[in-house]
């Protein structure tokens, strides 16, 4: 855990360009080749009986065994870090269900429900506060200030850093103003953090963000994450293709891959996800070998996803980076023939960018 809160955003940005050296999660790549990540909040949350529709952080208060569920099965299952069930739970969200004033109490609660399950591990455990997009459009092109923003992250982080989070870890973002705004606050409140964009806009996000573009944003920020990387997107051959976007760019900081269970799939009213276990324990070890340290899965991954994944990096002989055809060979094609670097991909930044998280 860090230390307490800053008084002042002066006193932050005169930090140097490094995440804090004492945090546990830095503790911890420090001494492994990899860390396993979580799977998916959504598809693990709807088989317990979530609706449609449902605000999954009310559930933090509700269906607290629920939640401990949740986070036991990824723990179970072998990872080294799970993400706290408050991906939507900042006050912009939030209000849609009434209960925007409830921000920073459900986000606590959420990390301490995680935290209480990581010290009883029996092995160090990160719990890392899952921050989601604000769901507002940010100027010029929407309503948001980057003030606003940076006051919505900042209320989140100060629950999950209450409740006991490890990290805060900010997700599914598409626009490099919200990924500014987002490290902003995690240095207001002191907490250490990653961070993760989706890329699944013709290898870029929604906004028009690249991968080497995200990899060099990062070096620029005044509050450095521990780790950066990819999540969601359209399959995981797409998001290994990023990593390689981002490896290429010969990052000081740990890369993170979190891609989907296979592609999406409509069946008897459900989405379901066509990736395997097996499929899964593949793309892990590909990704390793594209340049990921801390590796995961997002929508449609459960525990049995996760074990077979823990399996084979365990089992894994690294090698050499591999190439777009051994990915494609090995995890199906990709969903666009450029990787929004060569010119082909779409440039413009887009109106609407709501999305849930691991559905």
């Amino acid at each position: 855990m860090s230390t307490a809160p800053s008084n002042t955003a002066q006193s932050n940005t005169a930090k140097s360009n490094t995440a804090p050296a004492t945090n546990a999660l830095s503790k911890l790549l420090a001494i492994r080749p990899w860390l396993l990540a979580d799977g998916a909040t959504g598809t693990n949350l709807f088989n317990m009986g979530l609706e449609s529709g449902d605000a999954p952080e009310l559930w933090n208060d509700t269906q607290p065994a629920k939640i401990t569920a949740l986070y036991q099965g990824s723990v179970d299952a072998g990872s080294d870090i799970f993400l706290t069930n408050s991906f939507g739970g900042n006050r912009s969200r939030l209000k849609l269900h009434n209960a925007g004033h409830r921000a920073r109490e459900l986000s606590r609660i959420s990390a301490e429900i995680g935290r209480d399950v990581a010290d009883k591990a029996g092995r160090p455990v990160i719990v890392a506060g899952s921050v989601g997009p604000t769901g507002e459009i940010m100027e010029p092109m929407g309503p948001l200030s980057y003030a606003d923003a940076v006051e919505i992250f900042h209320e989140q982080a100060e629950g999950l850093k209450e409740g006991g989070a490890d990290v805060a870890w900010v997700e599914t973002i598409s626009a490099a103003e919200e990924f500014k705004a987002a490290a902003e606050a995690f240095a207001r409140a002191d907490l250490a953090w990653c961070g993760t964009m989706s890329f699944d806009t013709a290898g870029r996000t929604m906004m028009g963000i690249t991968a080497p573009q995200m990899a060099r944003q990062v070096t620029k920020l005044a509050n450095a994450p521990v780790a950066f990387g990819a999540n969601c997107g359209v399959g995981a051959s797409d998001l290994l293709r990023t990593v390689l976007g981002f490896s290429a760019t010969e990052p000081a900081t740990p890369i993170i891959a979190k891609g989907n269970a296979g592609i999406p799939k409509y069946h008897d009213g459900h989405i379901h996800y066509d990736g395997t276990p097996e499929l899964m324990g593949t793309y892990a070890k590909l990704a390793f070998d594209c340049g990921a340290k801390i590796i995961g899965g997002c929508c449609g991954t459960t525990p049995d996803h996760l074990r077979a994944m823990r399996a084979a990096l365990e089992d894994h002989t690294p090698g050499p980076r591999p190439s777009l055809d051994t990915i494609a060979d090995a995890l199906g094609g990709f969903s666009s023939q450029s990787d929004g670097t060569d010119g082909a991909g779409p440039k413009r930044e887009r109106s609407s960018r709501r999305r849930s998280r691991s559905a």
